[in-house]
């Protein structure tokens, strides 16, 4: 019986963490659209978004604070905006909660081609040899499929990163 309690508590905390992505992602799609001052005034006001403020490194797929805490980083968010390892991201989570990213410090790049793979349901783009993994929303946007050319974005001064932006399926 102590399991059904705990596999519950996972799973609705499961449910609030995709719930605070998709906020998030939400509000960096409305500021895309009408700018920061505009999106500000229609979450209410200013104050809202007096909360705390966390600058971490992009990891490919998360955010890792200063303190090694790992915050998620939508990934439509990270797709729309082609981050790399290594951008430095600025956090803010707001007194009600939410949270809003900003990347603030781009590594300087390098665009390669490759070949799209899957292996058991997880995306890479396969580049002389050397796999980069690269997020699901991205595949999705681009409309690619296994098989396809794929122009993707290194960190210029990483050669070990795991992780690619998809720039363009060609």
């Amino acid at each position: 019986m102590s399991e059904m309690p705990e596999k519950l508590v996972k799973r609705l905390k499961q449910l609030i963490q995709e719930a605070e992505t998709n906020l998030a992602a939400a509000k960096e799609l409305l500021i895309s659209v009408v700018g920061d001052d505009e999106a500000m005034i229609a979450q209410g006001s200013h104050d809202n978004m007096a909360g705390k403020i966390i600058e971490g490194v992009f990891d490919g797929q998360n955010m890792v604070g200063p303190d090694g805490k790992v915050y998620p980083v939508p990934a439509n968010y990270a797709s729309k905006s082609k981050l790399v390892e290594g951008d430095i991201l600025k956090l803010t989570i707001a007194d009600d909660g939410t949270f809003l990213y900003k990347q603030i410090g781009p590594v300087p790049r390098r665009q390669i081609i490759g070949t799209l793979v899957n292996h058991d349901g997880t995306y890479f783009v396969e580049v002389s040899g050397r796999e980069y993994r690269v997020l699901l929303a991205s595949v999705t946007y681009f409309k690619a499929k296994t098989g396809d050319q794929i122009s993707i974005i290194v960190p210029e001064d990483t050669p070990d990163a795991l992780w690619a932006a998809i720039e363009a399926s060609l």
